[in-house]
């Protein structure tokens, strides 16, 4: 199969769309904006990039982050420990290269958080380095280019699909040709039934001479996600409302939530469970919250919830703490407590804890 680089480029560069990162592609800017495209619409990241880029303008600003700031900026992306990385691959990129990202697509590929395809798109955009950027978007083209039926999670056939794109890809047009693939699949060759008489390798394309481009790229069945409950108490205070940190390992790591049991309570027992925690405070739990669910991508979080009451602010835990509602935009609150945010912006009431009304 040949033909594919000029066909592709002469497309890319009519129908390419005008982003930030394109625009201006420094190895910085490049990088962000790769990361935050993981797991994430490029729509969604947008207004995201645009407020990391005013709060971390340089690879300096970034080292030198306050990580409860870096979680602030970074609330509602999801896949947290993204941000954790970065914070983590400045620091290196300060300390040894001088806050230049290195041109070496394995020195890249060295940094906290950057795998094969992100060395790749920095090495190939920003340095003009020969290399592949292969993501699910590339994986799809060219198993429908080839009508390849191989099961393109498995190592074996990821490596032989790198092989093809680099076949195809002009050495001297490394990062076009590979921003050209990535706007391919994002917006013509998409998962599911794909735009092909919009595509221009359509004539090139045996998976849609055959018929199966709709059935391609073939993949092993996921394993089902597991289910976790969880209860949330949303408790109200003379000095605000009971917020929890997450510990600074794991799911959600270091972010900030309402009180939460990882199981299913009901009310009476969640009342038990907060007298227990704060006992010299006078608290009741009122009435149930509307159920929540959050998908993680290995696990399902199954979520129900009740308003409580604290009549005094008594110290708290380690942990934490007593937040006003006028001060929760300090705290970085994962979407996983989506439902129960608006609760949380309820004005108190003459500075007693008393529950707000259900809605």
């Amino acid at each position: 199969m040949s033909g594919i680089a000029p066909v592709l480029l002469a497309w890319f560069e009519k129908n390419r769309r005008i982003l930030p990162f394109r625009e201006d592609p420094t190895p910085y800017h490049v990088w962000i904006s790769e990361i935050m495209l993981q797991q994430t619409r490029m729509n969604a990241v947008l207004p995201y990039y645009a407020r990391f880029m005013e709060a971390f303008p340089t690879p300096e600003a970034l080292a030198a982050a306050d990580p409860g700031r870096l979680r602030r900026v970074w609330e509602g992306l999801g896949y947290y420990s993204r941000a954790e990385n970065l914070r983590r691959a400045a620091i290196r990129i300060v300390e040894e290269y001088g806050g230049s990202l290195p041109p070496s697509y394995e020195a890249l590929r060295a940094l906290p958080g950057i795998g094969e395809y992100t060395a790749g798109a920095v090495a190939s955009i920003s340095f003009g380095i020969p290399c592949p950027a292969v993501d699910g978007n590339v994986l799809r083209i060219f198993s429908r280019l080839y009508n390849d039926r191989s099961d393109c999670t498995q190592a074996a056939v990821k490596r032989r699909f790198t092989e093809r794109v680099m076949e195809h890809q002009p050495p001297e047009r490394p990062g076009d040709f590979n921003q050209a693939l990535m706007e391919l699949g994002a917006l013509v060759c998409v998962p599911g039934e794909p735009h092909c008489a919009a595509c221009p390798l359509a004539g090139l394309c045996m998976a849609f001479a055959a018929g199966s481009a709709a059935s391609l790229p073939v993949r092993k069945e996921k394993k089902a996600r597991r289910s976790e409950c969880a209860t949330v108490l949303i408790v109200r205070s003379p000095a605000g409302f009971l917020m929890q940190k997450r510990p600074e390992h794991g799911l959600l790591a270091g972010l900030w939530q309402p009180l939460t049991w990882m199981e299913a309570l009901d009310a009476r027992e969640a009342a038990v469970r907060l007298a227990a925690l704060l006992p010299d405070a006078e608290t009741s739990v009122a009435g149930a919250l509307p159920p929540a669910r959050h998908l993680f991508t290995h696990i399902e979080w199954k979520l129900n919830g009740y308003l409580a009451a604290a009549s005094r602010a008594v110290p708290l835990p380690q942990g934490m703490e007593w937040a006003p509602p006028d001060a929760l935009g300090g705290y970085a609150i994962p979407r996983a407590f989506k439902a129960y945010v608006p609760y949380l912006r309820e004005p108190l009431r003459s500075g007693e804890g008393t529950p707000p009304p259900l809605r």
